[in-house]
């Protein structure tokens, strides 16, 4: 099996540790694996989506949280928000070349938990029956 200290041997020279604490890594990464960002940054993988498109892709979001998910990987350079003069106005969200280089990442571990739902399953009923 292996360690963290294997996966994270030779980061040591790197500029940032996401595993100190006041590395600004951490931050970013918490955007990207958080509940709604990486499910909005997966939902962006597949190309440009106005708001709510992007609302009803990511099943569950409320407005406010996506607002604010958007926001946070705009700020990290992970999202692209173009607004277009016109009226109403249309603003449309997609992937910066780091965005798409960080959802191909995190997609391939959703197809990893997706690809291993049954597993999953299986291991949680067996808890639940030890449990009760």
């Amino acid at each position: 099996m292996t360690t963290t200290q294997e996966l994270t041997e030779g980061l040591d020279d790197l500029p940032y540790n996401v595993f100190a604490k006041a590395c600004p890594s951490r931050g970013t990464l918490e955007h990207v694996m958080g509940r709604w960002g990486g499910l909005t940054l997966g939902a962006l993988y597949e190309g440009s989506l106005r708001f709510n498109e992007l609302r009803r892709r990511v099943d569950g979001v409320s407005e406010k949280m996506l607002s604010q998910t958007l926001h946070a990987l705009e700020r990290d350079g992970l999202v692209h928000r173009e607004a277009q003069p016109t009226n109403p106005p249309r603003v449309d969200y997609e992937l910066t070349p780091l965005g798409r280089h960080v959802a191909e990442r995190l997609l391939a571990l959703i197809h990893c938990v997706e690809g291993s739902m049954d597993e999953v399953l299986a291991a949680r009923e067996r808890y639940d029956s030890a449990r009760a």
